[in-house]
């Protein structure tokens, strides 16, 4: 442990890890709302696509104001402000669900991604940022393994509220979870959190540059542009293939619904926690470049085996799929952030733009459903993974003739 994360950060460490879990846990909750809106309010799988959609136009819109918030006034204001918007979103649910809107839960599914985005713009470069740049992929995979553990939690305790009785409805879930954020916004007030100031290097931004000064430059360095776009393409197959693995699962009868939510938390999302862990170790003895590089290949093997409907070689594709992606988000976005010196905070809330490509994927995907089927449809998070795959060949082909 101490050769990832030096002893005088360790406090820190597991206070931002904390944020890890809860934004986990929000997420992978809208994988169950898709199916549970479907039934409750008569929609189709492509208008349900709006719940992530909807979610992710908040981390689109609210990235760079967050990475501006943390850059004046730090990193536990970035913290407490986002966790106050998920409280707030959360609590919405309560006359969504009085009134029945679906317009309403995407208002509070917005607000809640406000503060997603705060959060995840916060902790991880912070989280990067406490120790040796040459550990900061695997400290990153490490508190990311939590982002994990909240992914497993949240489909099978909501999916077994929701999929268990007919009348059950979600308002309660989100306000355990409004009050629950609440009281965390209410511990940050009172911790403090040291400032990092990242290391030097040869791409560093000037320190006295401005938010706008600070952006062009950051647009002229090919790695953090390269970077960019591979976490967004991560992000279109990853958040994609949750939204609808449980309508693939129930397409043909192979599961009924609350059998999907739970193997979606156990199976999928379980395995999915295990690898980052595992990658964490790997990471620490091998280089995070070519670790990506195998991770991306296998991945992309996995999605078109899905693409194939060919029995379960199809479902173990999609399970290679879970174990194999795990690394890519902490890599991608330790490895972009690597080159920018002080300017780490605003480079972070452009990477955390990325998440909605989730949108596009899952509406991408649920389109191509709806189309043809839901094995088809798996040809988009194959090409997000080759994407991964292009940045990740591009990356060692940049170490080697540095």
């Amino acid at each position: 442990m101490s050769r990832t994360v030096p002893k005088h950060y360790i406090i820190p460490f597991i206070l931002i890890t904390s944020l890890f879990f809860m934004w986990g846990f929000a997420r992978a909750i809208l994988d169950v709302l898709n199916k549970h809106f479907q039934e409750s309010l008569s929609i189709s799988i492509t208008q349900s696509s709006l719940i992530q959609a909807t979610t992710y136009l908040g981390y689109f819109l609210m990235a760079l104001p967050a990475g501006i918030i943390i850059t004046r006034w730090g990193y536990r204001r970035g913290v407490v402000t986002g966790l106050l918007l998920f409280s707030i979103g959360s609590l919405l649910f309560i006359p969504g669900e009085f009134f029945m809107s679906f317009e309403l839960f995407l208002t509070a599914l917005f607000i809640i991604g406000c503060g997603l985005v705060l959060l995840e713009t916060s902790a991880n470069p912070y989280a990067a940022e406490l120790g040796e740049p040459a550990t900061a992929a695997c400290r990153l995979n490490l508190a990311q393994s939590f982002n994990g553990l909240g992914c497993i939690l949240a489909p099978v305790i909501v999916g077994s509220f929701l999929f268990s009785n007919e009348n059950a409805g979600v308002a309660l879930p989100y306000t355990i979870m409004g009050v629950a954020v609440f009281i965390a916004a209410m511990i940050f007030t009172k911790v403090r959190l040291p400032e990092i100031t990242p290391s030097s290097d040869s791409e560093d931004i000037p320190e006295d540059s401005g938010i706008t000064d600070t952006i062009r430059q950051l647009w002229q360095i090919k790695k953090f542009r390269y970077g960019l776009i591979a976490l967004l393409c991560y992000e279109i197959s990853e958040i994609s293939i949750n939204s609808l693995f449980i309508n693939y699962a129930t397409a043909d009868g192979w599961m009924t619904r609350s059998t999907a939510s739970i193997v979606l938390s156990f199976g999928a999302l379980g395995l999915f926690m295990i690898a980052r862990v595992a990658g964490s170790w790997i990471m620490s003895r091998i280089a995070a470049e070519k670790v990506l590089t195998a991770c991306a290949i296998l991945t992309v093997a996995g999605s078109l085996l899905v693409t194939l409907n060919i029995g379960w070689l199809s479902r173990s594709g999609l399970f290679m799929c879970y174990a194999f992606e795990a690394v890519m988000f902490p890599t991608i976005f330790a490895i972009t952030i690597s080159g920018v010196g002080r300017s780490v905070k605003i480079a972070s809330s452009f990477l955390m733009m990325t998440p909605i490509g989730g949108a596009i994927g899952t509406i991408l995907m649920s389109w191509l459903a709806d189309l043809s089927s839901m094995s088809t449809a798996f040809l988009v998070p194959a090409a997000g993974y080759t994407s991964v795959l292009a940045y990740a060949c591009y990356s060692i082909r940049k170490n080697t003739t540095a």
